[in-house]
């Protein structure tokens, strides 16, 4: 084990400042990759940071002294938080949709909006992800996005190594399907048309 590392893990159990100002510094940039990769939106992404490391502390007493990284720890908790941060989200939009009509509320959505690089291949991706359970995506973000392996994906999501396998491989198919192109009546016609028959098995 890392004893720089095993040390700074011994800090924040104890609650020191400056060990979590580290932790900040450290893995900040990371935490926030992650959240924006589970929602889509920056200023969600945002927020779950700021979640993230006040739960961390509240927490802190959970994270063994003896391991690695921190990260897998922080990552578990950033996905914790932004699955409470999404049911929140569905309730302020089931209550916005129950008040009156005529009624201005503001829409962050908007905001959201101009801050994404809205480009046909940035809402290609979003759309096929949104097409994956959640479990799928967060494996996903933490193993492809986070660059976790199996065994730090599975500690921050608190599963077997064999569950994380399962689903990355599962989202890993299920993301190649959603991502092909629509195809076009015309180029379906021409297929058609050009067809010779059915393939045998073993012929390309």
């Amino acid at each position: 084990m890392d004893t720089t590392l095993g040390n700074l893990r011994k800090r924040i159990r104890a609650g020191d400042h400056d060990a979590f100002g580290e932790l900040f510094d450290a893995y900040a940039r990371s935490v926030y990759n992650h959240a924006y990769r589970l929602t889509g939106e920056w200023s969600v992404a945002e927020e779950v940071v700021s979640l993230t490391f006040l739960d961390a502390w509240r927490l802190r007493g959970r994270l063994d002294e003896d391991g690695g990284s921190p990260r897998p720890w922080l990552l578990g908790i950033a996905t914790n938080v932004t699955r409470n941060t999404r049911r929140a989200a569905r309730r302020h939009a089931a209550a916005v949709a129950r008040l009156p009509r005529g009624e201005t509320v503001r829409d962050f959505a908007d905001e959201v909006a101009d801050r994404m690089d809205d480009t046909a291949r940035l809402a290609l991706v979003q759309a096929a992800l949104a097409k994956l359970r959640r479990a799928e995506r967060e494996v996903l973000a933490l193993c492809v996005g986070a660059g976790l392996d199996y065994a730090a994906a599975a500690e921050a999501l608190g599963v077997p190594v064999g569950t994380v396998r399962s689903r990355l491989s599962r989202a890993r198919t299920k993301l190649a399907k959603h991502m092909e192109p629509p195809v076009s009546p015309g180029q379906m016609r021409e297929d058609r048309g050009t067809a010779v028959g059915p393939l045998r098995e073993g012929t390309r």
